[in-house]
């Protein structure tokens, strides 16, 4: 299971009953999680939660707070600081487990200070400011959704990067990169975070089993002709990461491209004991 073990304002603090426990930058908040079915580690703990977020049995939920927190906070990963609020669909704004792939970003766009980056689904930008942070010469910010780009652009602010060169886009990615594809467009590195299921800006409907295929072989055209990485995260219940690496490995051998692809569980340790939650799975190509 990849995962990293740097983010000092995150820390998982334990998991169990389908539920997890976390500290964001010294919040404690309570949410539902499916994969964590084991018993609790350390009962004790739950008590000081500050949010807890109720799932409802009709769909959807609410948060219950025991103490009056802010609308939002900062929480730092090295250079960069994102923006933290407690959604009313569970989320923070932050997937931390996928700090890992803001690692291999930052160490591979550094590698080369002309690269572009496409980032599709990019959701508030994470990797998006670590490719730009790393000095990337251009960075495509994509979503679906133009309120989640908002966030996005808090976060560029809140990293102090508004100077650097990233485009944001509200768009449906299949149209988006066969567009790039009649431009001739290239790109260095690829990261993408397709859901199993959502719409696009202009109620396109995206279906992990359906799109993935096309969706692969676009980026694959995108990529130049000394790339340095492309990452598939994803999140679809049966797909396991052998799934995953045979899809990607059978693209990259069709299309003549060499190199390392790692395809595995990503996860977040929990804090004081030997264990990880699995977070999704991520597949990586690079060189």
């Amino acid at each position: 299971m990849i995962t990293s073990e740097n983010f000092k304002d995150y820390k998982l603090l334990d998991a169990g009953n389908k539920e997890k426990l976390e500290s964001w930058n010294g919040i404690i908040l309570r949410r539902p999680d499916p994969m964590a079915i084991w018993p609790k580690i350390r009962p004790e703990l739950w008590e000081k939660a500050d949010g807890f977020y109720h799932r409802s049995n009709k769909g959807g939920g609410h948060w219950e707070f025991q103490k009056k927190l802010p609308e939002s906070w900062n929480a730092r990963y090295k250079d960069l600081t994102f923006k933290v609020s407690p959604t009313n669909f569970k989320h923070t704004g932050l997937f931390p487990e996928q700090a890992a792939n803001w690692d291999l970003i930052f160490e591979k766009v550094a590698s080369r200070k002309d690269a572009s980056v496409l980032n599709l689904f990019a959701y508030t930008g994470a990797a998006t400011m670590a490719a730009a942070k790393a000095g990337a010469k251009e960075v495509v910010h994509l979503d679906a959704s133009k309120g989640i780009n908002e966030w996005a652009k808090e976060n560029m602010k809140l990293s102090s990067l508004q100077d650097k060169p990233i485009r944001f886009m509200v768009d449906d990615a299949l149209k988006f990169t066969a567009r790039e594809i009649r431009r001739g467009r290239r790109y260095d590195g690829i990261i993408m975070d397709p859901p199993s299921y959502g719409r696009g800006p202009d109620n396109e409907l995206f279906r992990f089993e359906d799109k993935i295929n096309p969706l692969i072989e676009n980026c694959l055209q995108l990529l130049s002709d000394d790339p340095l990485f492309f990452i598939i995260n994803t999140y679809t219940t049966g797909y396991s990461p052998t799934v995953m690496y045979n899809t990607l490995s059978l693209w990259c051998a069709q299309n003549g491209l060499s190199g390392t692809i790692e395809a595995d569980e990503i996860g977040i340790r929990i804090q004081d004991s030997p264990y990880v939650l699995p977070c999704g799975q991520t597949t990586r190509w690079y060189r």
